[in-house]
């Protein structure tokens, strides 16, 4: 197939139809999973249904380009979401049966520390770092200084910044879950 240029930003149909094949076969040797990669490039399709991109495409290699660095993107959060999910099922296999919680609460400490990775990636890489020595490893605001080499008024600064933006999440996520039951 020749790489022609398009004459105007193409249809999301056109693009699907000229690049879905290629992308689902990038993905696959990626992450060589063959379930992983139809996901992956029939969500990167659906990105662009919902947010087309802002100055369209002008040839095949500009459309490449971008569908790789999305689908990229795409791989990272896969993969970081299932160091997450080892993690927790790592912790919950060290835990005694009795202990364990329930399915569903299994189910919302999974959701929480998946936001919160999220959050936490959004961050300045100190920000992050405070608050996760203040807030997982208990340290005082003299000791996350110390480790992260700034001065406890910026540790209380950063540490303030991700509690907000951990708020704002959960003010956004409340807000979305109310206008849900609203319109049910």
């Amino acid at each position: 197939m020749s790489n022609p240029s398009y004459p105007i930003t193409p249809p999301v149909e056109t693009l699907y139809r000229d690049h879905h094949g290629w992308l689902q076969g990038w993905l696959r040797l990626r992450l060589g999973d063959t379930g992983d990669a139809a996901d992956l490039a029939q969500e990167a399709f659906l990105r662009l249904i919902v947010k087309p991109a802002s100055r369209g495409f002008a040839n095949f290699a500009e459309t490449r380009a971008y569908l790789r660095t999305m689908a990229q993107g795409m791989c990272i959060n896969l993969w970081r979401r299932r160091e997450i999910e080892q993690a927790w099922l790592d912790t919950l296999a060290a835990q005694s049966a009795d202990l364990a919680p329930s399915a569903e609460h299994q189910a919302i400490v999974l959701e929480a520390l998946l936001e919160i990775s999220s959050i936490l990636l959004e961050l300045p890489s100190k920000a992050a770092a405070a608050f996760l020595l203040s807030a997982v490893c208990d340290m005082t605001a003299q000791e996350v200084a110390d480790e992260i080499g700034v001065s406890t008024r910026m540790v209380r600064k950063y540490v303030s910044q991700a509690m907000l933006c951990c708020l704002r999440s959960h003010a956004a996520q409340t807000t979305i879950e109310l206008a849900a039951r609203a319109s049910a």
